[in-house]
């Protein structure tokens, strides 16, 4: 039990970074206005939970323009699948043994 519960990650303990990378790991990438709109979140809540799996390299957060409008689209990392499945393993190992 207690090896299943260091597998839990903080980095995924909101519904929003779950969402996100729950998102990326279905799809090869997904922009900013995607997610907002899958994710049901405010500009400033997915910036800021976006940022948070930046910092743990979990994602990479690529800004270009498209024409002459910016364009915001995120990527889920090798490292950050790899946690990310992980932290799923461990939540469906936990609910199994309750």
């Amino acid at each position: 039990m207690k090896n299943i519960i260091q597998n839990i990650n903080k980095a995924f303990d909101h519904r929003i970074r779950l969402g996100i990378m729950s998102v990326l790991m279905v799809n090869e990438s997904a922009d900013f206005s995607t997610l907002k709109e899958l994710l049901g979140v405010t500009d400033g809540n997915l910036a800021s939970h976006a940022k948070a799996l930046e910092s743990e390299n979990y994602i990479v957060i690529e800004k270009q323009f498209i024409g002459k409008k910016p364009n915001t689209s995120y990527k889920a990392t090798k490292s950050g699948r790899e946690a990310f499945t992980a932290h799923i393993d461990a939540l469906e190992s936990l609910l199994r043994k309750s």
